[in-house]
């Protein structure tokens, strides 16, 4: 598996999901697999059925979770020097040079994508056409509502 980028914020998050996951669902999920045992017949058993289920998800995400964490590349914005270069982890104010509308994005790795919170993928048509340049420069993007064109207002590493 690659190393996946993520921002040292977002390696916390996926730790705490991690923990959440081990020391309250997994107990709970085999509480609740014992508790639909004691009811007998196991094959008409729907809430057993349905404990089985919620265990094989969680036992799913805890192994994702793991990877992911093992294969993680933390990146700290703060002690970045791209010399004013758009980078992961950047965070980016840019003006739609059509609308004028203003917009400032955290570029950061895929699991911490959040556009209601400001955070785009370093894998989004925007961030991509970003990637490398600097405040002052202009850049397409290809969205799938068409070519934008944006200005680079901004860049900071925080």
């Amino acid at each position: 598996m690659a190393t996946i980028p993520l921002t040292r914020r977002g390696a916390e998050l996926l730790r705490e999901e991690l923990q959440r996951l081990k020391s309250v669902e997994r107990p709970a999920v085999i509480n609740a697999i014992a508790e639909a045992r004691a009811h007998g017949d196991l094959s008409e058993n729907a809430e057993y059925a349905a404990a089985r289920e919620r265990q094989g998800f969680v036992e799913g995400r805890i192994g994702e979770l793991e990877a992911k964490l093992a294969n993680a590349q933390v990146i700290d914005p703060k002690l970045l020097d791209a010399d004013g270069r758009v980078v992961f982890g950047a965070t980016v104010t840019l003006e739609d040079l059509d609308s004028g509308e203003k917009a400032s994005y955290q570029i950061v790795g895929d699991d911490e994508a959040d556009i209601k919170a400001g955070k785009i993928s370093v894998s989004s048509p925007i961030a991509r056409a970003l990637i490398g340049r600097s405040a002052g420069d202009t850049a397409e993007v290809r969205a799938p509502s068409g070519v934008r064109e944006v200005e680079i207002l901004d860049v900071r590493y925080e």
